[in-house]
């Protein structure tokens, strides 16, 4: 009982921290041989279309553009490798583009994922996992996953 109390408290100390705009990430202090926790930019600058932060709705937070929508489902012009199946969930929702984080590939990738269910595929990034996979919102759409639940996909290399 006492180690699932000092585990609470962690957690809430750790929680406190980004109420205050902290983050775990430290820098150096002022040459006194100490460290402090560094803040967070207000703003993080990126080319990518962020869905809004008034976002709610499935509609809102995918931000794919009907002609990243079709050149994502897009036959392959290419030889792919089929690398297996896995069992995907929603990603973070917030995170634009058609990308699937899966334990199937070590490094950065081109791939395709189809769901057998529909038949439906899409060109992904596949990107390393430390375990489980999590498909972007967008990818999910495109090939008809149910965005609530659980899902195997064929996951190939290349294309």
């Amino acid at each position: 009982m006492l180690k699932n109390l000092g585990i609470l408290s962690v957690c809430l100390a750790l929680a406190g921290c980004g109420q205050l705009g902290l983050t775990p990430q430290m820098v150096a202090g002022d040459g006194d041989g100490q460290t402090r926790p560094q803040s967070r930019p207000e703003t993080l600058e990126t080319s990518e279309r962020r869905p809004p932060t008034t976002a709610r709705t499935v509609d809102e937070f995918d931000t794919s553009t009907a002609d990243e929508r079709q050149a994502a489902s897009a036959t392959p012009v290419s030889a792919e490798r089929a690398l297996g199946n896995t069992i995907a969930s929603l990603g973070d929702p917030a995170r634009p583009g058609f990308w699937l984080e899966t334990s199937l590939v070590s490094r950065a990738e081109t791939g395709r994922v189809v769901y057998p269910a529909t038949g439906q595929s899409a060109q992904v990034e596949l990107m390393p996992s430390d375990g489980g996979s999590r498909m972007s919102l967008a990818a999910m759409r495109l090939i008809g996953v149910p965005l609530t639940g659980l899902a195997e996909v064929q996951v190939f290399s290349g294309g």
